[in-house]
């Protein structure tokens, strides 16, 4: 599966963005997907997961409350809404797909590492 995220761009403090990831490939509807962040120097974190069906939700404690991770299958797409947006939230956001985990909490507990398919990431970047 092959996997391009957008929609990142500059806001400020307190805002809201709408990152999308789009996904070629008729299996799409069949894999958990994840996104996550990197900045410069730190390795990259994870953010939130959904499992196939999207019934299931897992968030890293940090956006919490925050964000929302949503998939729509028919249009081979996963999105991520960041309301409330921070400073430290800046960061180069990517969407992921692991070849053999199923749910969205393992997505989150196996992290970076446990994911096979990656696309380019989209800069967030949050102004104070």
């Amino acid at each position: 599966v092959q996997l391009q995220a957008f929609g990142g761009g500059l806001v400020q403090a307190g805002g809201s963005l709408r990152l999308s990831c789009a996904a070629s490939g008729r299996t799409f509807s069949s894999y958990a997907m994840g996104w996550f962040r990197q900045v410069p120097g730190k390795e990259r974190e994870f953010v939130a997961a959904i499992n196939w069906s999207g019934g299931s939700t897992y968030y890293a404690d940090s956006v919490k409350g925050r964000f929302t991770i949503s998939r729509d299958n028919a249009k081979n797409t996963v999105y991520l809404q960041m309301n409330s947006l921070k400073p430290e939230d800046t960061a180069v956001y990517y969407c992921a797909a692991p070849q053999r985990i199923t749910t969205a909490q393992a997505v989150g507990i196996m992290g970076a590492d446990g994911m096979d398919y990656w696309g380019k990431g989209t800069l967030v970047t949050v102004s104070s």
